[in-house]
């Protein structure tokens, strides 16, 4: 294989907290987190140009000059087919016999006469992000609310002051395999029309993880999309929400 003294990315182990906000970054999937670390898993991989460098909060990556194999767009195509087929092949499609988690319907929140604060007020189902319909028909101009798992644990009034007339979808940028995450949502905001999106993150670097996937899906879906942010502090309590572009 052709080595040359090219610009390439360098990762600072002791920076990185693993937070994986680069992975969507990277177009070439060069970059994993493996052992908690994020990694750049081929030279052939990386192109040198650095789009994953603005995202990391830590400054754990950086552009260095050394040897290295040659960027190989042949191999980074055969690379990314290869995830997006180990992807579909990780989960089986949906049958009538299969289990229901995937079978896009919606719910009607039952009201309850003595504490409204006790009532689910969840209208749709699926509620993860790799499980949800780009086409389910309750995306259709509707307000969504993205919320990051653990925030349904730490904040005490999810429901009343979140969900409520809301669709949800939830997703963790940490552990979930986030690869079709920002094509999936750049189909929903093409085609559904929604009327306003807010992202529930935790007060944890990882999460904001999600942010930089949401940005992401608008850019690919080339609409003009804004949406709102809010934090969860690990005492349960609410940063104000913010503005986000």
């Amino acid at each position: 294989m052709t080595k040359e003294v090219r610009k390439i990315i360098t990762i600072d182990e002791d920076k990185c907290n693993g937070c994986g906000i680069c992975i969507p970054s990277c177009k070439e999937g060069a970059l994993q987190i493996i052992d908690g670390k994020a990694k750049l898993i081929s030279d052939v991989y990386c192109d040198g140009l650095g789009a994953c460098l603005g995202t990391c909060p830590q400054d754990a990556i950086h552009i260095e000059s050394r040897e290295a194999d040659a960027f190989d767009e042949k191999a980074v195509e055969e690379h990314l087919h290869d995830q997006a087929k180990a992807h579909n092949h990780s989960r089986p499609p949906a049958t009538p016999c299969s289990c229901p988690s995937s079978h896009a319907q919606k719910v009607t929140p039952k009201e309850s006469p003595n504490d409204s604060n006790q009532c689910s007020q969840l209208q749709n189902w699926p509620i993860q992000l790799h499980l949800l319909p780009p086409n389910a028909p309750y995306l259709a101009h509707s307000d969504i609310i993205l919320l990051a798992d653990c925030s349904a644990v730490a904040y005490a009034n999810l429901h009343r002051d979140f969900i409520k007339d809301r669709i949800v979808v939830m997703a963790c940028p940490k552990l979930d395999d986030t690869g079709p995450y920002a094509a999936k949502l750049a189909h929903i905001f093409q085609t559904q029309d929604i009327n306003s999106l807010e992202v529930v993150i935790m007060e944890v670097p990882c999460c904001t993880g999600l942010i930089q996937i949401v940005k992401q899906g608008i850019a690919d879906s080339k609409c003009n999309i804004e949406f709102t942010h809010t934090c969860i502090k690990l005492d349960g309590s609410r940063m104000d929400m913010q503005n986000t572009d």
